[in-house]
């Protein structure tokens, strides 16, 4: 039981840092030179766009990540 939890748990922290090299920087000063914070078609489409869908993916691994460390670390698997 043990071995599949880790095995899990090395899966999921591979695919997370997968998921966060692939996403972009925020770079603070592009929205200053674009013309501040204003609303555009893209931040309100933000959702459907890879770059939305990167972001849910990494919170997501972020969780599961989170609670297999605190599973393993229980040391309940013997």
């Amino acid at each position: 039981m043990k071995l599949a939890f880790t095995i899990v748990y090395i899966v999921v922290a591979l695919l997370l840092t997968v998921i966060v090299l692939f996403q972009k920087g925020k770079d603070p000063r592009s929205s200053a030179v674009m013309g501040g914070s204003g609303e555009t078609f893209f931040s309100k489409n933000k959702s459907n766009t890879r770059e939305g869908l990167l972001e849910k993916l990494t919170a997501i691994f972020a969780v599961l990540f989170i609670i297999l460390s605190v599973l393993l670390s229980l040391k309940i698997f013997g």
